[in-house]
């Protein structure tokens, strides 16, 4: 009797990829549930401040678009929600690729929860200056606090913004708040002048370092020192634990030269070890000091009309800017200079000067 002669054509048809087991399905079927049509502005608004995720989720989408009808929308959630908001405290957290900002981020946001609080942590992942592209991966790095009902993680492109701070990284800041999320944690993509940007939207500035990788001596040189209101030295755990301590001496030291800060608080540096879940509740013992001083001492109330000062200008820097290279005859006379320049025909300045002053 003939056997059946067993059918290896990479044609055929093969079993399913199952599921996952670190699948959160109760998401997947909240996501499966919501209504298939898009939500109107005073819906959104509605879910927000009765803290649905998914609207604050579908508004943070609005206010990034760059679309007209979008910017229309956003401007109304926005002035919806601001009566609603300042009432978190943010933190800034800052530092080198690899240094673990994740890690940390997840240990000390589920450290938080524990506390009863609500987190919401908005990161920022660079863009690719040929592609464009970003990969978005944070939900998948913090795969622990995602999970958390009190946590929410909102990943966004950077975009051609200064430093790698989404563009609309203090609105999504407010939309927060009126979610009522008692800690904002921002983190920065560790590079260029993200640390500004992010330093002038919060009220407490972490800055992560490593000890052991040539990293002491570049802390200590690099400006970033005089807006840290804590150093935290991550990875301070097996070999490497000697080394950090070594650092933590360094970095101390190094403060002392720095002149005192108009908020009266003296910097502390820290260990800790965010993959071991080490350290973590000394980290959150000090900021709570942190926020006790300066809340006494009129700076917290000061430094937030600073802030809204400060994003006041940026705001008006930025749609002058917009409208003005939106402006048609503009745009003409900024061809025309682009190719006198190539021509060899005139310089950068005085291309510049001639777009500058031309007039419709």
């Amino acid at each position: 009797m003939a056997t059946k002669k067993k059918n290896t054509s990479a044609l055929n048809e093969k079993e399913g990829v199952s599921q996952p087991e670190t699948l959160n399905m109760e998401a997947v079927k909240q996501l499966q549930t919501q209504k298939k049509r898009a939500q109107s502005v005073g819906e959104l608004i509605a879910g927000i401040l009765n803290k649905n995720q998914t609207a604050l989720s579908q508004a943070i989408t609005i206010i990034e678009s760059t679309a007209q009808k979008h910017q229309l929308q956003a401007k109304e959630i926005i002035e919806k929600c601001l009566p609603h908001a300042n009432r978190s405290i943010r933190i800034g957290i800052t530092g080198v690729p690899g240094v673990g900002k994740s890690t940390f981020i997840e240990s000390f946001g589920k450290l938080l929860i524990s506390e009863g609080k609500k987190v919401a942590v908005l990161t920022v992942d660079p863009s690719s200056s040929i592609s464009k592209g970003s990969i978005l991966g944070d939900k998948t790095r913090m795969e622990e606090l995602v999970k958390e009902k009190n946590a929410y993680i909102r990943p966004s492109a950077s975009g051609d913004t200064l430093g790698g701070v989404a563009r609309k990284t203090r609105e999504t800041i407010i939309l927060c708040e009126a979610a009522g999320f008692d800690v904002i944690l921002i983190e920065t993509v560790g590079v260029g002048q993200s640390e500004t940007a992010v330093h002038s939207m919060t009220d407490f500035f972490l800055l992560l370092k490593l000890a052991g990788a040539g990293d002491e001596l570049q802390g200590i040189k690099r400006g970033i020192m005089e807006m840290a209101d804590s150093i935290v030295i991550n990875k301070a755990d097996g070999d490497n634990l000697k080394a950090a301590k070594m650092a933590k001496n360094e970095f101390n030291r190094a403060l002392h030269l720095y002149p005192a800060k108009e908020s009266g608080w003296a910097p502390k540096t820290l260990l800790c070890s965010a993959l071991k879940n080490e350290g973590i509740a000394e980290i959150w013992e000090v900021v709570s000091n942190y926020f006790e001083t300066v809340k006494g001492n009129g700076y917290f109330q000061y430094k937030r009309k600073e802030q809204n000062k400060f994003w006041l200008m940026q705001t008006i820097e930025s749609r002058l800017k917009s409208e003005f290279y939106a402006n048609p005859s503009v745009k003409v006379e900024l061809e025309k200079q682009l190719k006198a320049l190539d021509e060899n025909r005139t310089t950068p300045f005085a291309a510049a000067e001639k777009i500058l002053s031309f007039k419709n």
